[in-house]
């Protein structure tokens, strides 16, 4: 029996036949999913403003007035949590490479080098960062080393960079190993060394593969530059956003301040998820070849 149609329509109706009703199917489905979202949205959205105590959450909370007033400064803040972000992002890239490429090596001679990598990175991924953070940026200020910064903003972002870089090391790592042995052995037959090798076939795959998590663990920095600032006391958007809060008594502005993280981590959330499925068309497309 002949399941793909039939064999005198070219392939083209072939497929259009097959492929229709899927497709039918499918956006019915997301029809359905959207308009049951929205009912179930749109009860709980009533269930809570008909609330006996609905207006003063609303005063407290979703303020006009007092946002109009607060957001001009939060967004001016803002700028330091990007400057936080930019900042430590390039010394993570570095630095988590060259963890990841440590504990990649074979052979026992680099035994050395691969045992520094993984007391590092479980020491960073084990402790809070908000514990780093606490010991760098009260600790070594209070040592007053000469010629050592005392800025305890400095050693926040040092503190952002030592945690995340042990995280962002594991996902170089495993971007490392997924590229195939065979790789390495052709490279090694063209006359290459092991470590160019590394740097021209391993490194280049392994990177262009893990740049959705990539994306991920940045999206958490974005967010966590904002608990880093609020322990050493740098004014930043969530700062300036508890300021007006307890000068005013209302935490309209902290919405504020979680409007302009999610101005950030949304788009770059969404650019993720078209990364993803870039990436999955392109191997369907090599598994149909």
């Amino acid at each position: 029996m002949w399941l793909g149609g039939d064999p005198r329509l070219p392939e083209a109706d072939r497929s259009s036949k097959i492929l229709g009703p899927m497709r039918a199917e499918g956006a019915k489905g997301v029809a359905i999913a959207v308009v049951s979202t929205l009912v179930v949205f749109s009860l709980l959205l009533l269930v809570v403003v008909r609330s006996e105590n609905w207006p003063a959450v609303r005063q407290a909370f979703f303020n006009g007035e007092e946002f109009r007033r607060s957001f001009p400064d939060i967004a001016r803040k803002f700028g330091r949590n990007i400057e936080f972000f930019l900042i430590a992002e390039v010394f993570i890239l570095a630095l988590a490479l060259v963890l990841a490429v440590m504990r990649s090596l074979p052979g026992s001679v680099f035994f050395p080098l691969r045992l520094m990598s993984i007391i590092y990175t479980d020491l960073f991924r084990g402790v809070p960062t908000i514990l780093v953070v606490y010991l760098l940026g009260f600790g070594v200020p209070s040592l007053a080393l000469p010629g050592v910064p005392s800025d305890a903003a400095f050693w926040a972002v040092v503190a952002l960079i030592l945690s995340y870089s042990a995280y962002v090391a594991e996902v170089y790592r495993a971007g490392i190993e997924s590229v195939h042995p065979s790789q390495v052995a052709a490279a090694r037959s063209l006359g290459l060394s092991r470590w160019q090798s590394l740097r021209f076939v391993v490194i280049p795959q392994a990177v262009r593969r893990v740049i959705p998590p990539l994306l991920n663990d940045f999206i958490g920095l974005q967010k966590d530059t904002a608990l880093t600032a609020f322990v050493v006391a740098v004014p930043e958007a969530f700062k300036q956003a508890q300021i007006f809060q307890n000068a005013d008594f209302n935490f309209t502005p902290l919405l504020a301040a979680a409007l302009m993280f999610l101005l950030i981590t949304v788009p770059m959330t969404r650019f993720v998820d078209w990364l993803v499925e870039r990436e999955r068309r392109k191997r369907q497309a090599g598994a149909a070849l």
